[in-house]
């Protein structure tokens, strides 16, 4: 099965930055197998499909690197609270998670996949509990994601074993998918996963192959105990117990200190930032422009919508290169190819995939997404070149078609895997019986 697209303009994204104006793509069942110059198609060859799209940009899709997806059935709920903070993680996020139900999970995660959807994003790195429901959905929906089984022990023998069984078990279940691989989802080490889980948690790691995904310095609360405790950093900690050796996505990194930068830019290590999380929460900045120079990788994500409150990563683009500039006090201090690399092959990097999504280019796989050219916000092509309109003059409402993995999941500004009203009028019945639970909770 053979497909030409044709685009008014392609954004391939790859090591040589190369743009057609117009272009082409042919994908053979999953991959691209060509791409160019439109002049340089032979008209008379035959394709299975075609689709024209004259007034439209193709670029890769984006990633996700970090997100929470059952947490969009909170969204709203925590206005006014820092989610950074135990008390407000607790008073607001804890108390309905402790009386919701697993069943209130699908509908919440069909939302979330036809939000990222629809706003451009073909891949996403979970964090959760209750895989068993999520993971039915993520194959409906035909997204790329990495699921990564969020664990919390706080030192219980119990509470470890119970976790890590069922994360053994998930990880098991995932096995040969061809678009969800699973991961470990650590919550925060050193904080509520102990060493003896961690340990645990390596081993894992090691016999499934799989990255470990965790919340790293949002408050320097993992320093202060790895300080008190081992007379050392947590980056320091981490080498020293073998975690640097290990695919590591790190969320956030807030208040990582600067001279452990050379240290983790070594390791298979990203950090995600997540501009709005970091914002909406007051929690600070991570020192985005040290840490590019340094050389760690980096990537995107949204955290969870709870009180982010959107799942656009152009959103997130666009925040990341405002607010560096502002906390430098330097113009275009990370310049705007770069943020678009953070929200495409930076993701892929993080999560082991650079060779098959992040930019289009022959032999990777087909995920990719086309804008809008006749939206608002592209004008004047003169003075505007294209990588600072994406990330400083459009949103994720510009998207219009959305193929993952050779399919279209997203076509003409229509969802084709997802039922979305449906979705949602669910949403809101799980919310509302959520709502009744809390109310009448003991206090």
């Amino acid at each position: 099965m053979t497909t030409l697209i044709r685009a008014k303009t392609i954004l391939t994204l790859d090591s040589k930055d190369q743009i057609f104006q117009p272009g082409f793509i042919v994908i053979k069942n999953n991959r691209i197998i060509e791409v160019g110059q439109s002049e340089q198609l032979d008209s008379s060859r035959h394709f299975d499909s075609t689709i024209d799209l004259p007034e439209r940009l193709l670029m890769p899709g984006l990633i996700n690197a970090h997100t929470h997806s059952p947490m969009v059935l909170f969204r709203g709920m925590a206005e006014g609270h820092s989610l950074f903070t135990f008390d407000g993680w607790f008073n607001t996020v804890r108390v309905v998670e402790q009386v919701m139900k697993p069943d209130m999970l699908p509908a919440a995660v069909s939302v979330s996949c036809a939000e990222m959807i629809r706003t451009g994003t073909t891949c996403f790195a979970d964090q959760y509990f209750w895989m068993g429901r999520i993971v039915p959905q993520v194959l409906k929906s035909k997204m790329r994601a990495v699921l990564c089984y969020g664990i919390v022990e706080l030192g219980e023998k119990a509470a470890r074993d119970r976790e890590l069984n069922l994360a053994s078990s998930f990880l098991e279940s995932v096995q040969g998918d061809p678009l969800i691989t699973g991961w470990l989802g650590p919550h925060a080490f050193f904080v509520d996963n102990s060493e003896d889980a961690i340990k645990m948690e390596l081993a894992l790691a090691d016999k499934y192959n799989a990255g470990l995904h965790f919340h790293l310095a949002t408050s320097g609360e993992e320093d202060r105990y790895c300080q008190k405790n081992y007379g050392c950093s947590a980056a320091v900690r981490m080498k020293q117990i073998g975690l640097l050796d290990h695919r590591l996505l790190a969320a956030h990194g807030i208040t990582v200190p600067q001279e452990d930068f050379a240290l983790l830019a070594k390791h298979p290590f990203t950090i995600v930032a997540a501009p709005s999380s970091a914002m909406k929460n007051a929690a600070g900045f991570a020192p985005i422009k040290a840490m590019w120079k340094s050389g760690i990788n980096l990537a995107l994500g949204t955290d969870n919508v709870t009180n982010n409150n959107s799942y656009d990563m152009f959103k997130e683009m666009q925040l990341l290169g405002k607010v560096t500039s502002m906390l430098e006090r330097e113009v275009n201090v990370i310049p705007t190819r770069e943020i678009i690399r953070m929200a495409t092959m930076g993701g892929a990097k993080a999560l082991g995939m650079e060779k098959e999504i992040g930019s289009l280019e022959v032999g990777k796989k087909a995920d990719l997404i086309s804008l809008d050219l006749g939206e608002i916000g592209w004008a004047p092509h003169g003075f505007q070149d294209l990588y600072t309109s994406i990330v400083y003059s459009i949103t994720g409402q510009h998207v219009r078609d959305v193929m993952i993995n050779g399919e279209l999941v997203f076509r003409d500004n229509q969802f084709t895997m997802i039922n979305y009203p449906a979705a949602c009028a669910q949403m809101e019945a799980d919310c509302a019986q959520l709502k009744q639970r809390v109310a009448s909770k003991p206090s």
